[in-house]
């Protein structure tokens, strides 16, 4: 970074409005971050921007603060749009609109699949200043919401742009860039450059201007990282150490599939921990429902796929575990930058089994080191063998006497968690022999 740009310590060095100088303060930014710094002085210059970042960097408030200031100067319906990859991020960063233009009367409205149609088109209809949405439910409003178009579009960003695009969400980028304005100016973040993400840039940005808050994969200094060399037969037994002994930590699980949230949440429940899943295959309603249970502190481990590892602000998170390792090691990157965010100490632990060393093997390459071994006795985890394997027979029961009851009733996955195991006591595993 050059000299003058250390300088910026403030919002107001950046050239951020008094009135959005207010919000930050009330909204407790006291100081921009790196990719704050390099971003909003070009944004507001007018400039179409590219910003690499690594998660957790504030982007969010890099196109946020430059497109109200442009709202403020010159007001008007459907001024920005927002396209992000995942439900969850579209619907934080309508938050994000819509707490620091709170002062300045601005309306929001986020169109995500999962929820009514006729809800989000009686929304439309309001004329908001910002819409924040997911590609697919953006374009089915273009095309089949009476009376809504974003002809007097001032404002495009595409969040998050590498996933967006491997999220096959290409072609539907490709029709609404057809039925905006060309004239415009175009945001791009995405935390990689990929080849796919080169394209989109050369599209839909004109001259655009090119900061980073990292050059390279890199993890916090904050962050505490292990691994844990274990066989894949007692890889739930780890799991459930793991947390006993972190037992007042908030914790993110993250898993390869839907289906090992699911069951992962069951048996933890069974055992008396406060276990939630959120994945791609739960209703909308019940995701948010989840998410918002774990901010609350009503249950103090999320158990999670991939859908959860970028984007997502959830600043209390003290241990991340990988119990599945990501095929992509890019993806582990995302998944610890949900603890030791904003200069918090956080830890991850990555339970490796024998099938998953090569991949394990990339992500030491990729962060350029050599990770600690977790510190555990294993005669003492394996003390919890019996508890843990009872636990996940009955979970497994439980599914599948749940399958046809749920086919029947229309319910879904969190409806069958607590109607069954919600925990009777907050007991942590106990690690004797329960032998009658």
């Amino acid at each position: 970074m050059a000299d003058g740009e250390e300088e910026l310590k403030t919002f107001k060095d950046l050239g951020v409005c008094e009135q959005l100088l207010e919000a930050c303060e009330s909204f407790g930014w006291k100081t921009p971050t790196k990719i704050q710094i390099e971003a909003i002085p070009h944004a507001l210059e007018g400039k179409d921007l590219i910003g690499l970042a690594q998660t957790g960097s504030g982007k969010t408030g890099a196109f946020v603060l430059p497109i109200l200031q442009a709202l403020l100067e010159n007001p008007h319906a459907f001024f920005g749009c927002v396209l992000s990859p995942t439900r969850e991020l579209a619907i934080q960063i309508a938050q994000q609109f819509e707490a620091l233009g709170s002062g300045i009367g601005v309306k929001c409205a986020t169109v995500v699949g999962g929820i009514d149609m006729m809800t989000q088109a009686i929304c439309l209809a309001k004329r908001p200043h910002i819409v924040v949405g997911t590609p697919g439910r953006l374009l089915d409003h273009l095309s089949n919401t009476k009376g809504f178009s974003l002809r007097t579009l001032k404002y495009l960003v595409l969040d998050e742009a590498d996933r967006l695009l491997n999220m096959d969400f290409e072609k539907e980028i490709d029709e609404i860039l057809k039925v905006i304005p060309r004239d415009r100016k175009t945001y791009l973040f995405s935390a990689t450059m990929t080849k796919k993400v080169g394209k989109l840039q050369r599209a839909c940005l004109k001259n655009p201007v090119k900061v980073e808050a990292s050059t390279k994969y890199s993890t916090v200094d904050t962050l505490k990282q292990q691994y844990r060399f274990l066989p894949a037969k007692h890889k739930d037994c780890y799991l459930v150490y793991i947390l006993s002994e972190m037992s007042g930590s908030i914790s993110m699980v993250f898993t390869r599939t839907c289906e090992s949230t699911r069951l992962l949440a069951l048996v933890l429940r069974n055992l008396g921990l406060k276990a939630i899943p959120i994945s791609g295959q739960m209703s909308q309603a019940k995701r948010l429902g989840a998410l918002n249970r774990f901010k609350a502190g009503e249950c103090n481990i999320l158990i999670c796929t991939d859908v959860a590892s970028r984007g997502l602000d959830i600043p209390s998170v003290d241990m991340v575990i990988n119990f599945d390792i990501p095929s992509n090691s890019k993806d582990y990157i995302h998944r610890v930058g949900r603890t030791a965010r904003a200069g918090r100490s956080g830890v991850a632990i990555s339970l490796v089994n024998q099938y998953e060393i090569e991949w394990y093997l990339l992500i030491e390459k990729l962060i350029g080191k050599k990770l600690p071994e977790f510190p555990c006795q294993v005669e003492e985890v394996l003390l919890l063998l019996e508890r843990v394997t009872e636990a996940k027979r009955i979970s497994l029961m439980k599914i599948k006497e749940g399958t046809g009851r749920k086919r029947r009733r229309g319910e879904d996955d969190d409806d069958e968690i607590d109607r069954h195991i919600a925990p009777k006591n907050g007991r942590k595993p106990s690690k004797k022999s329960n032998k009658r």
